[in-house]
């Protein structure tokens, strides 16, 4: 059992390059890294004093979740496969349901004013003072590892065929038109191992430095390690009980000819297809807000606005609400996880569905949570994510790219879309 932090010590630092940082001191226990897209706010972390790992129990997640002990200067990973379970019943388990770590030595990074702080948190002064010097002392680190030169996996191979993935479209499109669903989102995965030498943080470092998303995150706890380069939030909590998601749906991708990048914008923002997939899932987190806010307080703060990134142009709509009195981060999460945008509508038959046309999802699509303080949260969508698990000192990574799947969808057009948000990682681990 442990306490909450009582005590909280800060320090100013001289300004260091936060991959550098991370590059140095990447290979530590826990190591955690956090980056808010390009001249966002970077938070580095590791040397947990507190883990826990819970599988198929969803009262212990819940409790976990509303733990004061809990709700500072820690990560919880849901993964996808847990929020799904009571649609789609007992599945193998290829990832615990909850991963979480608690740390008392934080480095803080404002990128856009070159601002560096050091964070200590501990049960007393004495130990918070000790974690400040912790992190102080991992910016006077040596100088960081080279990065890993050619490509990081020799394979990138995938779990099905192109045909696989079409017929599984077209499967969801003739359902959708029996009435079972109006939406689902199917994806694909591949699999391989990276080359000897090869590790997780050059796969993140690659990606970062080619476009860091908003929601870009490195993890690494055990023999498990998570790389995400989202662009996608899920929740956010603040204090005073405002909770807000922003549902992704809708994609085009980018071209490196500005007039036709431009086109796939404007084709984008026009599509009725593509406005009318966003709409339902704004529904969807409307409906699943509703469940745990006050009354009339849920609303659509934007519609269908365009966020574009390295690969992909982004539908991107805003829904808020506040919370009922009593309800927590637990509850939040039980009545929201896991994301409409990564699931369909109705949820529970679109994860049916899912589920029959998919192995176990594992981290991917699952939600990476930042607890910052009592009463606030930041909770990203797990995709654009590659999950590794080290097997006789080799790291096996698996990484999937979905589509939302609607009445009038086309399976190639689908197929194209995924491939082109896979393409990221893809570069990052073949390419030199």
């Amino acid at each position: 059992m442990i306490r909450p932090y009582a005590a909280r010590r800060e320090r100013a630092l001289p300004w260091r390059d936060p991959l550098e940082v991370l590059q140095a001191i990447g290979a530590r226990d826990g190591m955690l890294g956090l980056f808010s897209g390009t001249g966002g706010r970077v938070m580095i972390a590791a040397d947990p004093d507190a883990v826990r790992q819970i599988d198929e129990d969803t009262a212990a997640v819940t409790a976990l979740l509303d733990d004061p002990a809990w709700a500072e200067g820690a990560v919880q990973l849901l993964a996808y496969d847990g929020g799904a379970r009571p649609a789609t019943g007992p599945r193998p388990s290829v990832w615990p349901d909850l991963m979480a770590a608690r740390y008392p030595a934080w480095l803080v990074f404002e990128t856009a004013p070159r601002t560096l702080t050091a964070i200590g948190r501990g049960e007393d002064a004495g130990a918070a003072e000790h974690a400040l010097d912790q992190a102080v002392g991992w910016t006077q680190a040596g100088r960081p590892q080279l990065a890993v030169e050619g490509p990081l996996s020799p394979r990138f191979d995938a779990e099905g065929d192109e045909a696989g993935y079409r017929a599984a479209v077209a499967d969801v499109v003739a359902r959708i038109a029996a009435g079972e669903l109006f939406q689902a989102n199917i994806a694909r995965a591949w699999t391989g191992e990276l080359k000897p030498g090869a590790d997780p943080l050059d796969v993140f470092l690659r990606l970062v430095s080619d476009s860091p998303a908003p929601y870009a995150a490195f993890w690494r706890l055990g023999e498990r390690a998570l790389v995400s380069n989202s662009p996608e939030l899920f929740l956010t909590l603040e204090p005073g009980g405002r909770v807000e998601t922003r549902p992704i749906k809708g994609t085009r991708p980018r071209r490196a000819d500005p007039a036709l990048d431009q086109a796939e914008a404007e084709a984008l923002r026009a599509s009725a297809k593509d406005r009318a997939e966003n709409l339902m899932i704004v529904d969807l987190m409307r409906n699943d807000l509703s469940r745990v806010c006050a009354p009339a307080s849920v609303q659509v703060d934007s519609l269908f606005q365009l966020e574009s990134y390295a690969n992909v142009h982004h539908l991107v709509s805003t829904v808020s609400g506040r919370l009922s009195p009593g309800q927590g981060v637990g509850e939040v999460m039980a009545a929201t996880f896991p994301p409409g945008s990564i699931t369909g509508a109705p949820k529970h038959q679109a994860m049916k569905v899912i589920a029959g046309h998919e192995p176990p999802r594992g981290a991917w699509c699952g939600s990476l949570l930042l607890r910052e303080g009592a009463g606030t949260l930041t909770a990203s969508v797990l995709i654009r994510t590659l999950a590794f698990e080290q097997r006789k000192g080799r790291w096996h990574w698996r990484t999937q790219a979905g589509a939302g799947i609607v009445a009038d969808s086309d399976p190639a057009a689908e197929s194209d879309e995924v491939l082109s948000k896979i393409s990221a990682i893809e570069r990052a681990l073949t390419e030199a």
